[in-house]
């Protein structure tokens, strides 16, 4: 690696290098841990389908590591992407089918209730190996990890032996953050009932620690001696989450702003058991079309699949990239305009000092090895023209483009071949059910006039600045206009059916000039006929 460019790294203000030098100097002071290798790990809770922001701590975090690994090349690092699979389900999500099937299961751990899909042995299994598909979309490098496997395998003995031998202190810093009622019952075991395999939030009676065994009364009245280990018990979630990062070596994780009360408890009780927390990131949360925050249990939001039938994943990275402290609403009208700045960003990275390009996002995203920009289009510009033509598939709009840019094709320009059919998607779900024209009025349809023979006086072929330039020109000498806003409004309520649209400029070099005259003229003589039916054949 040059040197120019770790330095550039350790001046660097994205904030992935930022949390990777914190992450260097704070946690690790220099020196490699104890077992060989910086960790980064990820939670997550498989009780609900998984959604975008599960899979953004799992993106952002390895943007970090990437960018650790620049700054500390020698230093070998890891990625545990950790489900916490053996909690008892409480509640049926609303998103999936066969509730029936699930309600007669609950209590019991995740993976041990049928899975309501039918593809899995476990309803645990059918939501991770979704985590997987996804990460696996991403190309990322990680090691999947469960906390099912981790208990019934032994590998967590040690922590839970731990916090038996630490109960008291734990209990003192749990308790007071409880009501009265749940500190009667409380205990940071929960242990799993041999007879109905539920889950239990039942209180410890005696501990022998020594022994590694709890005594507890179960539900029946009876009492009930069992093992801290083997898996017949696992941890309250807080505890559960301290043990992991000590019995695992944790040195980084994420958290949702909503958990920085349960990071900070779960950092006490780390301390305790004799381990320092990782380093943390606390994310702002995403928020549905409402401002409401996303849940997994409601469904409200996007899911994954849904992202990635109208973009790229890329698109979805960069998403994740951006300003991972501030709250943003995710939902279907926030991809267009998040495809494009992904467009934007990758143009400009070949033409970027070393400095320039760290702080770029498709550094972050691609691992530093972003792909070459190709023909410039953008996915509003695909999008209008898919509007336009009221495209059905692809080959119309891939006939417009061979056009425009003489010797694109999809093997040449493999993402904007991506892209045609994202856009001919996003176009048939979204675009059309919502398509209002609107007639032109005398006024505008003799602006319209003047644009259609100005279009047609240009000499072919014009390019898009010289046919942006004409469009001002001719709007600004209609005094019906009183602002050019109010005359590109016309031109796309009139001529798309929408409120909002391209640059006029590119998207008629793209359409092309003789249609475009074409599609005022069809807009005018609707006007002059007085038509007052819905302008559909336009």
């Amino acid at each position: 690696m040059p040197a120019s460019l770790r330095d550039s790294a350790l001046l660097s203000t994205a904030w992935p290098f930022q949390e990777a030098r914190s992450l260097a100097d704070q946690r690790l002071g220099g020196k490699l841990p104890a077992k060989g290798f910086v960790l980064f790990a990820t939670g997550y809770g498989p009780s609900g389908l998984p959604h975008i922001g599960t899979f953004g701590e799992v993106a952002r975090t390895t943007m970090v590591r990437r960018a650790f690994e620049l700054l500390a090349p020698d230093v070998p690092t890891r990625l545990y992407a950790f489900s916490d699979d053996r909690d008892g389900l409480r509640k049926v999500p609303d998103n999936i089918p066969n509730k029936e099937l699930v309600a007669a299961h609950l209590g019991k751990p995740l993976t041990a209730i049928p899975d309501p899909f039918g593809t899995h042995e476990s309803f645990g299994q059918h939501n991770n190996a979704r985590l997987r598909g996804f990460l696996d979309s991403f190309g990322f490098q990680y090691d999947f990890q469960s906390a099912t496997d981790w208990y019934l395998s032994g590998r967590f003995d040690e922590g839970c032996r731990a916090v038996l031998a630490h109960y008291d202190a734990i209990m003192e810093v749990m308790l007071p953050t409880l009501g009265e009622e749940r500190q009667q019952t409380y205990s940071p075991f929960l242990p799993v009932c041999p007879k109905t395999g539920q889950v239990l939030q039942v209180p410890v009676l005696d501990r022998d620690v020594a022994a590694g065994r709890i005594i507890y009364r179960a539900p029946d009245g009876q009492l009930v001696e069992t093992p801290v280990t083997g898996g017949a018990v696992k941890l309250q979630w807080k505890a559960d989450w301290a043990m992991r990062w000590y019995v695992l070596g944790v040195d980084y994780e994420m958290s949702g702003k909503d958990l920085i009360p349960s990071y900070q408890l779960a950092s006490r009780i780390c301390r305790i058991l004799g381990a320092e927390p990782p380093l943390n990131l606390s994310y702002e949360l995403f928020l549905d079309e409402n401002g409401q925050k996303i849940s997994k249990s409601k469904g409200n939001g996007l899911a994954v699949e849904d992202w990635l039938r109208y973009a790229p994943p890329e698109s979805l990275a960069l998403f994740m990239f951006q300003k991972p402290k501030a709250a943003k609403r995710l939902y279907f009208d926030v991809i267009p305009r998040t495809v494009d700045d992904y467009l934007t960003f990758l143009e400009k990275y070949p033409h970027e000092d070393e400095a320039k390009r760290l702080a770029n996002p498709v550094w972050h995203i691609h691992q530093g090895q972003p792909p070459q920009p190709e023909t410039g289009l953008t996915y509003t510009i695909l999008l209008n023209l898919a509007s336009v033509c009221h495209a059905e598939d692809r080959s119309v709009l891939w006939h417009f483009i061979s056009r425009y840019v003489p010797g694109a094709s999809p093997d040449s320009a493999p993402l904007l071949d991506r892209l045609v059919d994202y856009a001919v998607t996003y176009y048939q779900d979204f675009v059309k059910p919502t398509k209002r024209y609107r007639l032109p009025n005398p006024a505008e349809s003799l602006a319209l006039a003047d644009l259609a023979e100005a279009l047609e006086a240009l000499p072919s072929p014009a390019d898009a600045e010289i046919i942006q330039t004409l469009v001002y020109e001719v709007g600004k000498r209609h005094p019906t206009f009183t602002e050019l806003r109010a005359w590109f409004l016309a031109l796309y309520e009139i001529l798309l059916g929408q409120d909002q649209g391209p640059r006029m400029g590119s998207f008629i070099a793209l359409f092309g000039v003789p249609e475009t005259v074409a599609l005022i003229r069809r807009a005018i003589a609707l006007e002059n006929l007085g038509a007052k039916e819905s302008v559909d054949r336009l």
